[in-house]
């Protein structure tokens, strides 16, 4: 297994991150409960949980829904580890199936913001790892880090393997890589950032660098990949089928054309609040992206953020999702963080108040796409 020393003040950080996202989660209770809904029911069946809550029941190949248009979505968008996870959880322990589900989000989510405080403390120490930690935490969209969502899963993998890729733990790096590449289709990310940094090792090194890096670089890619060519292979077209599923539910590289006909549309016939707020996080990825490559920060973080960023931007599908998808993207916040750092160093008050201000903003944002709002998450 991946063995290190606890560092200190993760307890600190995970505590911060727990008490706010457990606050967001409170937050949806009562707002259901003011609403008349069932007062957890959307924290397990919201949106894309049902999909995931039907393959860990049936498998794949059960569930399909005509659009309006005529399309057809199947379930075989949705990649298998989460699902898998669940059926494995509700198979194991006295758990309903959504309560399994659950389970593995938040557990997801302490890890992964274990792997992020992690990061953190080994590039900038342990003050800027506890401000990415709660700048993390504290994100619009930051409630679906604790539904029945794989943005959690996808997040631990992700940060766990880029933490091995800075310890030069190559091994654990693919494999996680691997298995990141099986949570979602964005898994690719993991694998592009390992790959990266693999053939930079490879360059500096005249390709004498560890067999390690080597494995790594082949194992990273081997999940998405085979997931994706498994549903080729279902849909009798093994090279296409996967991205033809993919395509009925709207989601392709289209370049930005269908964002810039949002964005028009948009400006011109105005939203519901949840859609200028998803253009200005997609807006705000872009500076952020950028301000972490004036940090030069390591090739592994920015390749994979990089990877996110460029998908939400080139990539069509329903914008109000755009911020789910940079959920993982935790190392954009590194700027952030170190900004905060520094603030709290010479003015602790400030930052204090910057902090708090964004959690309570998070939580009650939070509540509302989740109960209120009716456009996918």
């Amino acid at each position: 297994m991946v063995r290190h020393r606890a560092p200190h003040g993760a307890l600190l950080a995970l505590t911060l991150f727990a008490a706010v996202r457990a606050a967001g989660i409170a937050a949806v209770i009562a707002t259901n409960a003011l609403t008349d809904r069932p007062l957890v029911r959307n924290l397990a069946h919201s949106w894309d949980s049902r999909w995931y809550l039907n393959i860990a029941a049936h498998g794949y190949g059960r569930l399909i829904w005509i659009t309006p248009t005529g399309g057809v979505q199947s379930d075989w968008a949705f990649f298998p580890l989460y699902p898998a996870l669940v059926r494995a959880a509700d198979t194991a322990l006295p758990l309903t199936p959504a309560a399994a589900a659950m389970l593995i989000s938040w557990t997801a989510a302490v890890v992964a913001a274990y792997g992020v405080y992690l990061i953190g403390h080994h590039l900038y120490g342990r003050a800027t790892a506890t401000a990415l930690v709660a700048l993390w935490a504290a994100l619009p969209h930051a409630v679906e880090l604790t539904i029945a969502y794989t943005e959690s899963l996808f997040a631990a993998l992700a940060a766990w393997s880029l933490y091995c890729v800075l310890r030069d733990r190559w091994l654990w790096a693919g494999t996680l890589a691997l298995l990141a590449g099986l949570a979602r289709p964005t898994g690719f990310a993991v694998a592009a950032a390992v790959i990266t940094v693999a053939a930079q090792q490879l360059r500096l090194r005249r390709g004498q660098a560890a067999p390690g890096v080597w494995a790594a670089a082949l194992l990273a890619p081997l999940g998405w990949l085979g997931y994706v060519l498994w549903v080729g292979w279902c849909t009798g077209d093994v090279t296409g089928g996967y991205f033809a599923v993919q395509g009925a539910w709207g989601s392709r590289v289209d370049f930005g054309a269908g964002a810039a006909r949002f964005v028009g549309a948009l400006l011109a016939h105005g939203g519901q609040v949840i859609y200028p707020v998803a253009l200005a996080l997609v807006l705000i990825s872009l500076v952020l992206f950028a301000l972490l490559c004036l940090e030069r920060a390591p090739l592994a973080l920015i390749a994979f953020a990089g990877v996110l960023v460029l998908l939400v931007v080139l990539g069509s599908g329903s914008f109000s999702s755009k911020p789910r998808f940079l959920l993982p993207a935790f190392p954009l916040l590194i700027p952030a963080a170190r900004a905060l750092t520094r603030t709290w160093r010479t003015r602790p008050a400030a930052a204090l108040l910057v902090g708090g201000a964004l959690a309570v903003v998070s939580v009650l944002y939070g509540a509302y796409v989740t109960v209120l709002v009716h456009s996918p998450l």
